[in-house]
């Protein structure tokens, strides 16, 4: 290596940990300051991982009107109290973070409480907008333990974020039309057609199909990789996380 190779890659990865810097734990710390930004930050939190605590809480044996009780009046509690302020990068991930204080909450026998004081509109949140058709009724199948429905949902959950994000940014640019074609490459669909079919309903060249459907994958990647350091406290862990995330879409 040349030593404008080395400079330039030294630059490559300083850039990286100051883009790093800007992006870990912000939902987390801006939901755990006292300011203006704490409840929509709380929000984005509840929209993130509700379904997922959900999915773990009905594992646990709740009904599903008690789970939908209980989650709600966990963020909510979360707020009221600005727990999240205790909470410190050295702490890890707060995918962790988050399931042990759930487990807190339902130790401290949060079911018996009334839905007034467990969530009592705390977080506002439409429950038809966090729950997916049937979210309530999957559990009966559900042969995974709390804890494995849980990282499961969350890398589910996690995994739509991204792509919705990406299909933000295509239909802003115009290309809405064509990601709705190759989204299929991202996400491994067994109904995809090839390429070559793809590229002649898109009026386009096989080549730059293949460009495009790189172009994608490559994007695709850089959102998962930034949708995971917003939740962990070191660059290092965002490889952990992603090891954690194929593990849990296995199980």
């Amino acid at each position: 290596m040349t030593e404008g190779d080395s400079a330039e890659s030294a630059a490559y990865d300083l850039g990286k940990r100051e883009s790093f810097e800007t992006t870990q734990w912000s939902v987390v710390l801006a939901a755990g300051q006292e300011s203006a930004k704490a409840r929509p930050a709380l929000e984005a939190l509840c929209r993130a991982y509700w379904l997922p605590l959900f999915v773990f809480v009905r594992r646990r044996g709740y009904a599903v009107p008690d789970a939908q009780d209980l989650v709600q009046g966990f963020f909510a509690r979360i707020l009221e109290r600005n727990d999240l302020a205790a909470v410190r990068k050295e702490r890890g991930r707060f995918r962790s973070y988050l399931l042990s204080a759930l487990k807190n909450h339902l130790v401290n026998d949060w079911k018996r409480a009334s839905a007034g004081k467990r969530g009592g509109g705390g977080v506002p949140i439409p429950l038809d907008e966090l729950m997916g058709a049937n979210s309530g009724d999957a559990m009966a199948s559900d042969q995974r333990s709390p804890d494995q429905a849980f990282d499961r949902q969350w890398a589910l959950a996690l995994l739509d974020r991204v792509l919705a994000g990406l299909r933000e940014e295509q239909r802003i640019v115009g290309k809405e039309k064509q990601f709705e074609r190759l989204q299929g490459f991202l996400v491994g669909s067994h109904e995809m057609r090839t390429q070559a079919e793809i590229a002649a309903e898109l009026a386009l060249s096989e080549g730059a199909v293949k460009q495009a459907v790189f172009r994608l994958r490559q994007r695709y990647q850089a959102l998962l990789r930034t949708e995971i350091a917003n939740t962990v406290a070191t660059l290092g862990d965002v490889e952990d996380e992603l090891r954690h995330l194929i593990v849990a879409l296995r199980a």
